[in-house]
């Protein structure tokens, strides 16, 4: 049985941290889903095409790796996907808290779903999309934060 992964998040926008999450994920798992979630609650700094599109962009010449976007529980998309794992970054002890709990319920939801989390490097600790998004809200370089191939200068934010 083929085992595949969804990579749930917001990636708004997608960092270097998740890129290498994914990258290093690619040795566990057959097939990587990269899910963005549509939240109509959450105002997005990016349109949810643009984050798909970046993405796609960084990922273009790995065959293993899909980008999609869900709504709902993760879980339920998980289960219509046939995916057998939730993939999940862990940078601090509060990512683990937060994504523990998070990962006790999908797991009381859709037993058969696991949870896997990976640590990111640690060099990639401090980077997070609320950090990053700020940078670029403010007039900042933030290319150092993001995949090479995504180009933030090719993409217009909405105003938050």
């Amino acid at each position: 049985m083929k085992k595949i992964a969804v990579f749930p998040g917001s990636f708004d926008p997608f960092t270097i941290g998740h890129e290498g999450i994914v990258r290093r994920a690619l040795s566990l798992f057959d097939e990587i889903i990269i899910a963005v979630g549509a939240n109509a609650l959450k105002k997005s700094y990016y349109p949810l095409e643009v984050r798909k599109a970046m993405i796609s962009k960084v990922f273009k010449d790995e065959p293993r790796i899909t980008v999609d976007h869900y709504e709902g529980l993760t879980v339920d998309y998980c289960r219509d996907k046939g995916a057998g794992y939730l993939l999940r970054g862990l940078r601090t002890s509060a990512d683990f808290e937060f994504e523990r709990a998070i990962a006790q319920v999908n797991k009381a939801l859709v037993s058969e779903i696991e949870s896997v989390f990976l640590l990111t490097v640690p060099e990639h600790t401090s980077i997070n999309s609320t950090i990053v998004r700020d940078i670029i809200r403010s007039g900042g370089d933030a290319s150092i934060f993001v995949p090479a191939a995504i180009n933030l200068k090719d993409y217009k934010g909405e105003e938050i």
